[in-house]
């Protein structure tokens, strides 16, 4: 009797492992797809959106995404040209309200510190990289700053190095807003192979941050040339 419990507690941890396996690059959760609706509607009407680039987004996951911050649209912005689920990395402040927990929380946000070190969050970005996701973070860490991706966290070059992925930047050129084209440019994969064969310390981790800025800059000059 024991030894048949004992074959069914086995039958159903397996069949639980098979169910919760994820195919990398492939995950699609029913908020996504929602958010995905809603973009369509938004991004092709009262609030057009074009993407510059899309080619140079990877096939398949695990890659990193960052971009610049303007609003609380960007996180749809960002995912909208991508085909599956993005993990972004989100300020611990808005989880504290239980309906944005919930949320968040449904919409796979990791939660980081941004006044300390937080370690914990930096596992689960490579947790989630590991299993296979993309990994959306925001490396001037709030939407209010002064111009675009001159105020930066370095703690993106940290988890770049670790992890050894894709880096694609994405810039969302202005604001959006109703009537209004929105640009948003996709650049090529920032480089991390070289920086991470001389050891992940802190001069590996300017130099990252350097090209970050570098390759910002370039797509900021390319959006002012498009305008001319």
């Amino acid at each position: 009797m024991a030894e048949e419990q004992k074959e069914k507690t086995a039958e159903g941890e397996t069949k639980k492992a098979k169910k919760d396996r994820r195919i990398p690059g492939t995950r699609r959760t029913i908020m996504f797809m929602l958010a995905r609706f809603i973009a369509l509607v938004v991004f092709h009407t009262i609030c057009p959106v074009k993407y510059h680039g899309r080619e140079r987004l990877p096939g398949s996951a695990p890659y990193i995404l960052i971009s610049n911050h303007f609003s609380n649209w960007d996180p749809l912005i960002n995912g909208y040209p991508i085909s599956q689920d993005v993990t972004y990395l989100g300020k611990k402040e808005l989880t504290a309200n239980p309906v944005l927990s919930w949320l968040f929380d449904h919409l796979h946000m990791i939660p980081i510190d941004r006044h300390n070190t937080d370690m914990a969050a930096v596992r689960n970005c490579m947790k989630a990289l590991k299993d296979g996701e993309i990994l959306g973070i925001y490396p001037e860490g709030t939407r209010h700053h002064e111009g675009i991706m001159e105020q930066t966290e370095d703690g993106i070059a940290l988890i770049a190095l670790r992890a050894g992925v894709p880096v694609i930047p994405m810039l969302i050129a202005t604001k959006i807003r109703a009537f209004h084209v929105t640009h948003v440019y996709i650049g090529e994969d920032i480089p991390t192979k070289d920086l991470k064969e001389k050891g992940i310390n802190r001069e590996s981790c300017a130099a990252f941050m350097e090209r970050m800025h570098d390759v910002y800059r370039e797509m900021i000059r390319q959006h002012e040339e498009g305008k001319r």
